[in-house]
């Protein structure tokens, strides 16, 4: 495995304020994307390595419980996603076809995080 941290997502209430603040403290321009029709998304700059953006919309809440972590788990999810019950965690969705992007799968790991999972097949 390259890299324990595939994609990650940080819920906001205001994204041009969001926008602003992340592109101050880090100094990145950070673009508008439609990908998810219906939301509000930024996405961080990434030419290699992991990408992110700060999500607007349904579902997306600003916490103290941290930001929603996706990680890398090989060449097919349902592997690792196989695990998550015996190991005391709860599938909350199975793996899911998001198209070009490959398969995505949210769990609840043995403390109460949501987590999620990605791969390509």
């Amino acid at each position: 495995m390259a890299s324990a941290l595939n994609w990650f997502e940080i819920p906001v209430s205001d994204m041009d304020r969001a926008v602003t603040f992340y592109s101050t403290i880090l100094d990145i321009k950070l673009e508008a994307s439609s990908a998810m029709p219906g939301y509000q998304m930024a996405m961080f700059p990434a030419e290699e390595g992991t990408g992110g953006a700060l999500l607007h919309g349904e579902g997306y809440m600003p916490s103290q419980s941290g930001t929603l972590v996706y990680l890398a788990c090989g060449p097919d999810l349902s592997v690792a996603l196989g695990k998550v019950a015996a190991a005391g965690g709860k599938v909350l969705q199975p793996k899911t076809d998001i198209g070009e992007n490959g398969f995505m799968a949210y769990f609840l790991d043995s403390e109460g995080n949501k987590v999620a999972l990605h791969s390509m097949g």
